[in-house]
């Protein structure tokens, strides 16, 4: 990690620890401010979604309208929408002492370092108060070391968009249950063209889901260690994926290079926006984002699976980690609107897949869709998004020790190095192993 963030974190943890962190529900600054005034408590939800992007006005405003006695304000980290951007500058606000209330994160690597650091308040207290059995309640366990410390926002189940026109062209039919093998099939008859004029078949991003490609549908354990940080690359799904991206990129052609991505700095909904790639393996946030951008008629298949026998649907499921400010003075009031927001908030926020079991999926996909302009939404093939989310399933999620993004980091650099012909399977994945290795014995 760079110097620079771990002061920022060091001083967010002084900040955390001089806040009583971890009080109980009882002891809530916000119970007391409201028994003394009149005027309501503001709330500050602080993430990096933009407005279109995340439709937090409405979304505020509808539980202002419920709840008299506060008033609920977002403030946009990011005027890009970039969630990294966004965690910048909220652990600046963390380290001066600048009100939070509701912070959000995008990754568990992310989260758990900023629960090592102390931003996060816990929540355990506040949820046996209302009752709430977290795995009953919600479709993916974000805890940390047994403790609850954040809520599933948007749940983000992978899955495959492809262009239904470019498929239709090639007499395609859209995939219900497919392997990865026959992902790379179909990418071959969906390359077009040579040169600035070539159409892929396939893109893959430079993220560590794209180097850990059949990995992601294993229910049990889809992430690159253990909850423990022992690496959990050196076995056959990792290998296989590493190989299907080199074939894929490097012998077929039928997948952007890596090089290219990573020199051209490629922005992924771009690529597929531009029709520069017929399939996009990527999470289920995108269908927010059709209803609003889309270009041409787009379908959706389940995630590829490993093996054909494997069952159909496991997908590495990704969540926003929406949690409570260790600094917040008014912890109830936001653990309050964080309940809600995972629960009822997102459906009327009319974008997003929700984390919450008792959501149902038709009306979900419907508020989703009515977001968009009716000429944009009628380019989504519905049958096929709803046949897909229905079968996708969560596999468990993995919640990483603090120094994950360490390990992360280190195994890319080798996944880059294999990617772009200098070193081979093999080294790559024993390099990377000790790497990370060497980081678990370090972050102890």
């Amino acid at each position: 990690m760079k110097k620079s963030l771990l002061i920022v974190l060091t001083a967010a943890s002084l900040a955390g620890c001089s806040s009583n962190s971890g009080s109980a529900p009882a002891a809530s600054g916000g119970a007391a401010a409201t028994a003394g005034s009149k005027e309501p408590i503001t709330i500050k939800v602080q993430g990096w979604y933009t407005e279109a992007q995340g439709n937090w006005n409405k979304t505020v405003e509808a539980y202002n309208k419920t709840h008299p006695n506060v008033k609920v304000v977002y403030e946009g980290m990011s005027e890009k929408g970039d969630s990294q951007e966004g965690m910048k500058k909220l652990d600046l606000l963390a380290a001066s002492g600048e009100q939070m209330d509701v912070v959000m994160y995008s990754s568990p690597a992310d989260f758990a370092q900023r629960v090592g650091a102390g931003i996060l308040e816990p929540l355990d207290d506040y949820l046996k108060k209302d009752g709430v059995v977290v795995k009953d309640e919600y479709k993916v366990d974000q805890s940390v070391n047994g403790k609850n410390y954040s809520l599933p926002g948007k749940t983000a189940q992978w899955f495959v968009m492809l262009n239904k026109d470019k498929l239709d062209e090639a007499k395609l039919p859209v995939p219900t249950d497919w392997t990865w093998n026959d992902y790379a099939e179909y990418a071959k008859k969906l390359t077009k063209g040579e040169g600035a004029n070539k159409t892929y078949g396939s893109y893959f991003h430079n993220w560590k889901e794209y180097g850990l490609l059949a990995l992601m549908n294993d229910k049990d354990n889809p992430y690159l260690a253990t909850p423990d940080g022992t690496p959990n690359i050196n076995n056959d799904k990792v290998k296989f994926s590493l190989d299907l991206r080199n074939k894929m990129e490097n012998v077929d052609k039928t997948s952007v290079p890596y090089f290219d991505v990573v020199s051209q700095k490629m922005a992924y909904r771009d690529v597929f926006y531009a029709g520069k790639t017929a399939m996009l393996a990527t999470g289920d946030w995108m269908i927010g984002e059709l209803v609003l951008n889309g270009k041409f008629k787009t379908a959706f298949a389940p995630y590829p699976k490993y093996d054909a026998k494997d069952e159909n649907g496991y997908t590495s499921a990704g969540s926003d980690f929406i949690g409570v400010a260790a600094s917040s003075k008014h912890k109830q009031e936001a653990y309050d609107f964080v309940r809600w927001y995972t629960t009822e908030g997102i459906m009327t926020q009319g974008l997003f897949m929700s984390g919450w079991k008792k959501a149902d999926i038709n009306a979900n996909i419907e508020a989703i869709l009515k977001a968009g302009k009716p000429e944009v939404t009628a380019l989504i093939d519905k049958d096929s998004l709803l046949a897909t989310e229905k079968v996708n399933k969560a596999a468990k999620m993995i919640v990483p020790p603090t120094y994950a993004l360490q390990q992360e980091k280190a195994y890319l650099d080798q996944v880059e190095l294999f990617l772009t012909g200098k070193q081979d399977l093999n080294k790559t994945i024993t390099t990377a192993t000790t790497k990370m290795e060497d980081i678990k014995k370090s972050g102890k």
